[in-house]
């Protein structure tokens, strides 16, 4: 039980400094003003995706025939890696940067939860919710700490908002289904190598029309080729190696609940870097965000249950129910 908790307390690790990585995007984004946030993201994925199957060739080579076993998931996770990126810097392009990063981010967790639930059947633990539900807390009030001092790239209008908000949501559920596919081809015998650079590169080749469409705008101005350079590398190819490392030792509704601290760093950035203000709420909000990892990490308190609880508690972790002796791998996608 205590390597188990171990190797879970890694894979947390491994997410929390992802979402330090992605937390970055904002602020090397800022340096890049002459290109759309759409662009930006769009190379950025399909970058960072395209190099994650580069790398990982070989071990995509050596469990084709278990991807092709499953590729309806691997389809599905490829088609999220596409359109995450577009509907999370359209939502803050259109509703502001402030509601985008909330709705976006803070739905992820609890579209991962449904989606488990529905297609795994697990079951979720007192842990995970008290989590979550700081880190939505948490985000929402950083959100409020950063409004008045967003730039106006919204549009006009009075549905400028709830446009926003849709594309919030799906930008949180596209999220969620790509973390979601990736763990469940490891969950199916996929290598954690062969699973994140199958799913990561199939959505930077669907990426590739729109990275076209952007490219002008990049040679019209190369200085920000730089920028582009960093996005790829760091938080798009390391954070999202980080982020399969992590999701091979935990589930990805706890994996997504973890990058809720996401928004913590990029507004500790934005203070120290571009010396954006913040408010009294925001730093309430970095501390419940802390909050809510401290919760995920936290050693389990012993049970008087017995054996029983501790079958249930581990089934809640890792992502499998005890009936998943039999692996599932042998089952339809």
């Amino acid at each position: 039980m205590n390597d188990q908790r171990t190797t879970e307390r890694a894979g947390m690790l491994a997410v929390a400094l992802t979402a330090i990585l992605w937390g970055t995007s904002g602020t090397a984004a800022a340096m890049a003003p002459e290109l759309s946030a759409v662009t930006i993201g769009a190379i950025a994925m399909s970058g960072g995706g395209l190099l994650q199957a580069a790398v990982n060739a070989r071990a995509i080579r050596a469990a084709w025939s278990s991807l092709i076993g499953q590729w309806p998931v691997a389809l599905l996770g490829g088609i999220c890696v596409m359109i995450y990126p577009l509907c999370f810097f359209g939502s803050m392009r259109i509703g502001g940067v402030a509601l985008g990063t909330v709705v976006s981010l803070a739905s992820a967790p609890l579209f991962s939860a449904v989606i488990e639930r529905v297609a795994d059947g697990r079951r979720l633990t007192l842990r995970w919710t008290i989590a979550c539900a700081l880190g939505i807390v948490g985000s929402a009030a950083l959100a409020l700490s950063r409004s008045e001092s967003s730039h106006g790239d919204t549009l006009s209008g009075n549905h400028s908002a709830a446009l926003g908000v849709g594309l919030g949501l799906l930008a949180g559920i596209t999220y969620a289904g790509l973390s979601w596919a990736m763990r469940r081809l490891m969950n199916r015998s996929v290598p954690r190598g062969a699973a994140a650079g199958s799913v990561m590169g199939l959505g930077g080749v669907f990426l590739l029309p729109i990275v076209a469409v952007g490219v002008p705008a990049v040679v019209a101005h190369p200085e920000t080729l730089g920028v582009l350079a960093y996005l790829v590398l760091v938080p798009q190819f390391l954070g999202y190696v980080l982020f399969s490392r992590g999701l091979g030792r935990i589930d990805s509704s706890t994996a997504t609940t973890i990058t809720l601290i996401e928004p913590a760093v990029a507004t500790a950035l934005a203070v120290g870097v571009l010396a954006e203000p913040i408010t009294a709420v925001g730093w309430v909000g970095i501390a419940l965000l802390a909050t809510a990892l401290l919760v995920l990490l936290a050693p389990r308190l012993p049970t008087s249950t017995g054996p029983a609880s501790t079958s249930v508690e581990a089934e809640s972790s890792t992502g499998r129910s005890t009936h998943e002796a039999v692996p599932r791998g042998r089952r339809g996608a």
